[in-house]
């Protein structure tokens, strides 16, 4: 999505439920897309698909361009969770690797946790603040978010998955 809010285009990738892959999935996502314009990359959070973790600093070194990562709600924590995964230790590793999340305050008062690559806490913040509409969710994640969903039921339903 532009910062004028027109939408240029969609990539799908898949990933391993409960696999390593996640990483992969979304450098495949950015490649398909085949925009060099691209100013900045908005992720809904890190942990996907049963604790797939995505390596935000390989994203950044491969695409090279800055991202942030956002959640939506505080945890206490998921190593505990991570060490009962095949290669769980290599999960927390990415996980911390990945750094700590960021508590922000949007400019409509509610609280996101970012985790930023590549670009600082006040950019990351304007940037943000620039995609709300309504709620937590930047337009970019909202649309991506009824998309992805739209199209694993279509595809559910049409016994393609």
């Amino acid at each position: 999505m532009r910062a004028d809010f027109q939408i240029d285009g969609f990539g799908f990738a898949f990933c391993t439920v409960g696999g390593l892959d996640a990483t992969d999935a979304v450098i495949s996502l950015i490649k398909q897309v085949n925009r060099p314009d691209i100013n900045i990359i908005l992720l809904s959070g890190t942990v996907i698909a049963l604790f797939n973790i995505i390596d935000l600093n390989k994203v950044y070194l491969t695409i090279k361009k800055p991202l942030i990562a956002i959640s939506y709600e505080p945890s206490e924590g998921i190593d505990k969770y991570l060490l009962q995964m095949p290669d769980g230790q290599k999960r927390i590793e990415i996980l911390r690797k990945n750094g700590p999340r960021v508590k922000v305050i949007l400019k409509n008062g509610l609280d996101v946790y970012i985790r930023p690559i590549g670009v600082d806490i006040s950019t990351s913040i304007n940037v943000l603040n620039h995609f709300i509409i309504s709620g937590r969710y930047p337009e970019p994640i909202r649309v991506a978010k009824l998309l992805a969903r739209s199209l694993y039921y279509f595809l559910l339903n049409s016994n393609l998955i």
